[in-house]
């Protein structure tokens, strides 16, 4: 599958009522006998249970919407912060891929092959110093406006996400 992300309607809440009897849940194996159960990613969960893989919090509680990628499930806000808006690359609107590792910069996330210079196309490494002027990446050397400062540069640190890593 090209876009893992897992969308509305993917948290139902139901009635624990007659007709479940029988399922487990699929965050702790247990049994569901409560009043109300979830049903998300086509199993089914005790509502304590269904849980973003990085703040916690509970999905059935928190939102009628949850994200699945890398074996990872997430509230909004956390896949936003870890995949972008999109789950895509900034640059060529590719999907990235979960255990893939990637360069961010004021919120945007890029491949690594992505993320060069607008100017002279050299890609840039953890480390190197960057400007970020209007959405355009920038090396030291090649940024508009030559020898004005106006703030630092930044400096740049790749981001690994590993499907099988806790990344929050």
């Amino acid at each position: 599958m090209v876009n893992s992300r897992v969308e509305a309607p993917s948290v139902a809440v139901m009635g624990g009522g007659g007709g479940t009897a029988g399922r487990s849940c699929a965050g702790c194996g247990g049994r569901i006998v409560d009043r109300f159960l979830l049903f998300s990613m086509e199993r089914y969960w005790h509502t304590r249970c269904l849980k973003c893989s990085c703040c916690h919090a509970q999905l059935g509680e928190y939102s009628s919407i949850c994200y699945s990628k890398g074996g990872m499930i997430l509230c909004k806000n956390d896949y936003v912060r870890l995949f972008g808006h999109s789950g895509a690359c900034s640059a060529c609107g590719q999907s990235i891929p979960a255990s893939e590792m990637v360069m961010r910069a004021q919120g945007s996330v890029y491949h690594l092959k992505c993320f060069t210079c607008a100017t002279c196309r050299n890609r840039l490494v953890p480390g190197d110093r960057f400007h970020y002027i209007n959405g355009t990446i920038f090396c030291e050397h090649d940024r508009p406006g030559g020898g004005l400062i106006t703030g630092p540069p930044s400096s740049l640190q790749a981001s690994s996400i590993m499907a099988d890593q806790k990344v929050c």
